[in-house]
């Protein structure tokens, strides 16, 4: 009875020494592979390094900017920064103003049109208008003209504004400059434009027929001066000739 004790026990340590034979024969095989794996994915990643390492050098070397040269292998070509830029245009109204005007209070108007004066300014004292059987004051000489005469710019000036007015008819304001202003009534065909710059002399229009306000007047010029807006009497720049 004890023998067959003994060999049941013998047959029990023996299946455990099979058994803890072959744990550790799977625990060598799993630490051998996975030290293998590990070995290859740090050479696999290493050879990955590599490769970008490569790369990187060869790019360094294919392309390296010097100065004002790209350098492209062996071949050069030369930057365009040596280029001169062009130079902004610049506008100013409808077209580029050669020079700006610059009246004062030495300056000298000329007489815009060839004729006598019919009434004369006056912001003292209240005139006579013939046609309006009124007094009144005047802000402007009423030059007598010939319809269809030349009416000149009196001065260098800009063309500020043509309106069509009920007492005046066409009239053009140019600016003298420096706060001077002259405005030309009773024309037709203006020959200007606003923003057009004129000069001395230069035709503005011609005299037309006379509007209703100076009828019996007959054809003239209406020629108005303000300085910082107020009338001023053109005849104290006007040459008596």
């Amino acid at each position: 009875m004890r023998k067959i004790q003994l060999s049941e026990k013998g047959k029990k340590n023996a299946a455990t020494g099979v058994a803890i034979c072959f744990m550790a024969a799977v625990a060598l095989t799993g630490a051998y592979t996975w030290h293998n794996y590990q070995d290859r994915s740090d050479e696999k990643i290493l050879l990955e390094e590599e490769e970008k390492l490569a790369d990187a050098d060869e790019t360094t070397e294919e392309y390296q900017p010097t100065g004002n040269t790209v350098e492209k292998g062996e071949e050069k070509e030369e930057a365009t920064d040596t280029e001169e830029a062009e130079e902004p245009t610049t506008y100013t109204g409808n077209a580029v103003t050669a020079a700006q005007p610059n009246f004062t209070e030495d300056s000298q108007l000329l007489w815009p049109v060839n004729g006598n004066v019919l009434m004369s300014f006056s912001m003292d004292k209240s005139i006579y208008f013939a046609t309006l059987d009124q007094y009144k004051y005047n802000p402007a000489l009423i030059i007598s003209g010939t319809l269809n005469d030349n009416v000149i710019a009196a001065a260098p000036g800009i063309v500020k504004s043509i309106d069509s007015l009920r007492e005046t008819g066409t009239t053009v304001a140019v600016d003298m400059g420096n706060g001077y202003e002259c405005f030309y009534g009773q024309l037709k065909e203006v020959k200007v434009k606003v923003g057009d710059y004129v000069e001395a002399k230069d035709v503005i229009g011609y005299v037309n027929e006379p509007t209703k306000y100076y009828s019996v007047e007959g054809a003239n010029l209406y020629f108005e001066m303000r300085k910082d807006g107020q009338p001023v009497n053109p005849l104290d720049y006007m040459s008596e000739e």
